[in-house]
């Protein structure tokens, strides 16, 4: 900008060397410059033209053929040549810009070599003499120093001013001063006139962020100087002081480090004792910790980090909490326990927050099943039964099996003790199978007791199902029969035989008599049907179907069912009723 203003005046003090000189005067013998009078003169470069006035030259002693104005800057170089004081008065000496000038007269002769703009004084050659200097100071706009701060507020609503703000005068330049309020992107959010209009700026009002203070020393010509506009898009003369920093930040809370933490809830005491809080940028009236649930509900109110450390977790039973610290104003509403952190209301900050789960005891997933036996002397085992442990907590483990009404039938120590228990020799009924994980507190844990009545911290898995059926030898259909003794063959037929229930590893067919007596054992329905019942004799029958296990004692005709011995079952029986032939 400088070389411009400068090349600007250049070509302002070329022209006014081409205009015309008294060529008229006569050559003098001697060269004598006269004397300039006048100035100093002091400008301020603010884009308002500044002109030399009132310059006298004494020409008490001038002499010399030719004769011009010659300015030059403070190493002399020449700037420019007004050939009168006309065209000396004329110039701008605004559009040079900052800097010093010297206004010379000189008279020569002619052969000078050198006289020219850009050619400096000490190098001219021929006759010639110079005048006294008169100088032109042209200093740039200043808007002096400010003095104070950096400032910086907590936004809590309570009034926030600047104060010991201090404006150093001792360089200010400028017909025109006014304060300037920026953000940290330039943006003007003020122009208070008064630096008492600036110590009155409640920056509270503004919320969190960064504003710049300035003092502003302008000319008349500028343009950008409104609210809204940006002081890097200002157009014309002027100038900023340096800038005074208000920072504006929000309550903070400080960081709270540890966990997150995982308890199980086992009637054992469990604290967050690693828990540790950084204050380094803590800030606001008042301070404490907070402890809620995962929907912000207040459950405590610790007041010191040693008292979060002594809150025992285990008490408030399964679920998740959330510690924080909180900073706040004067005024906070709704900070009590059975509150909720979000309905807090007034100026307030929450630092992060810590989870502390609290877990349920866990006795994993048992999987296989359900199964069903058949009560038949044979051991019946849960072979194919295993136990999910990824979810598995507690200080002990074991197995309990009941009955259908929780009664406690076992308490197997191991998976694999419990695959060893025969629950054949349980007889029929309904037994289930449980992992249980329990602290030393339980009560109630025994052979003969109710799994209803547990007292103490403890988890049950789910349940597998034991069914153990009784034998089955199914149900017959068919007849009564009765059957005249004549001589001629009399069979039973059209007898079925419906297995829906049917069970056992054996089965036969046998015909008591009406005393129980077994008079025979028919394999097979159609070897019943071949039997033929006209032999028998006068007297009743029955047919039966029959299930049964190995090692049955006492199936053999001749024998009597009440004899049996073993496991086995008997169908519902068939009548056959043998008459005698009638007189």
């Amino acid at each position: 900008m400088k070389t411009l203003k400068t090349l600007l005046f250049l070509s302002i003090i070329i022209v006014l060397v081409g205009c015309s000189t008294d060529d008229d005067e006569p050559i003098a013998a001697q060269v004598s410059p006269g004397t300039l009078s006048g100035g100093p003169f002091s400008f301020t470069v603010d884009g308002v033209p500044d002109m030399v006035t009132n310059i006298t030259l004494d020409a008490t002693n001038l002499s010399g053929s030719l004769q011009t104005f010659v300015i030059t800057d403070d190493s002399k170089n020449i700037l420019g040549l007004p050939p009168n004081m006309a065209a000396l008065e004329g110039v701008d000496f605004d559009v040079a810009g900052v800097g010093s000038c010297y206004i010379y007269h000189l008279t020569y002769e002619e052969g000078l070599s050198g006289l020219e703009p850009g050619m400096n004084l000490d190098n001219l050659t021929g006759d010639f003499a110079l005048s006294n200097f008169l100088m032109v100071i042209r200093s740039g706009l200043d808007a002096g120093t400010l003095v104070g701060g950096p400032f910086q507020f907590i936004v809590d609503g309570i009034p926030d001013m600047v104060t010991e703000i201090s404006l150093d005068e001792s360089k200010l330049n400028g017909d025109t001063q006014t304060y300037v309020i920026t953000d940290d992107m330039g943006g003007i959010l003020g122009l208070p006139p008064t630096l008492d209009a600036v110590l009155g700026i409640d920056f509270d009002g503004a919320g969190e962020g960064t504003c710049f203070i300035y003092h502003l020393t302008y000319s008349e010509t500028l343009m950008g100087l409104e609210a809204g506009m940006n002081i890097n898009d200002f157009q014309g003369e002027f100038d900023l002081s340096n800038s005074i920093e208000v920072n504006r930040v929000g309550p903070d809370a400080g960081l709270l480090s540890g966990g997150p933490y995982e308890f199980v809830v086992d009637g054992k005491v469990d604290n967050v004792t690693s828990l540790s809080f950084d204050g380094t940028n803590v800030n606001g009236q008042f301070s404490t910790f907070v402890i809620t649930d995962e929907d912000l509900k207040i459950l405590g109110i610790p007041p010191t980090l040693e008292a979060v450390k002594g809150v025992d977790f285990d008490g408030a039973g399964v679920g998740v909490c959330l510690i924080w610290h909180i900073t706040y104003q004067e005024g906070l509403m709704g900070l009590e326990a059975g509150g909720n952190a979000a309905a807090l209301n007034g100026v307030f900050a929450l630092s992060n927050s810590i989870e502390v789960t609290r877990l349920a005891l866990n006795a994993g997933k048992l999987e296989g099943g359900p199964y069903e036996f058949t009560v038949d002397g044979s051991p019946d085992m849960v072979t194919g039964l295993s136990l999910d442990a990824s979810d598995l907590n507690g200080s002990n483990q074991g197995f309990i099996i009941t009955d259908a009404d929780l009664n406690i039938l076992g308490l197997p120590p191991t998976l694999e003790a419990a695959k060893g228990v025969d629950f054949d020799a349980a007889g029929e009924g309904i037994c289930l199978i449980r992992h249980i994980t329990y602290e030393d507190d339980i009560m109630g844990l025994e052979a003969g007791a109710n799994a209803g009545n547990l007292q103490g911290n403890f988890a049950l898995s789910n349940s597998i199902m034991v069914t153990r059926n009784a034998l089955n030898a199914g149900a017959l259909e068919g007849g009564p029969f009765m059957i005249t003794v004549d001589g001629t063959p009399d069979m039973v037929s059209g007898i079925t035989l419906d297995e829906t229930d049917l069970n056992g590893m054996k089965q036969t067919y046998v015909i008591t008599d009406d005393s129980g007596n077994i008079l025979g054992l028919p394999p097979t329905l159609e070897a019943v049907e071949g039997v033929d019942f006209d032999g028998a004799g006068v007297g009743i029958c029955f047919i039966w179907h029959l299930t049964y296990s190995d090692g049955l004692m006492g199936l053999e005709p001749g024998m009597n069912t009440a004899d049996l011995e073993g496991f086995y079952d008997f169908s519902n029986s068939i009548q056959v009723t043998v008459m005698a032939m009638a007189d």
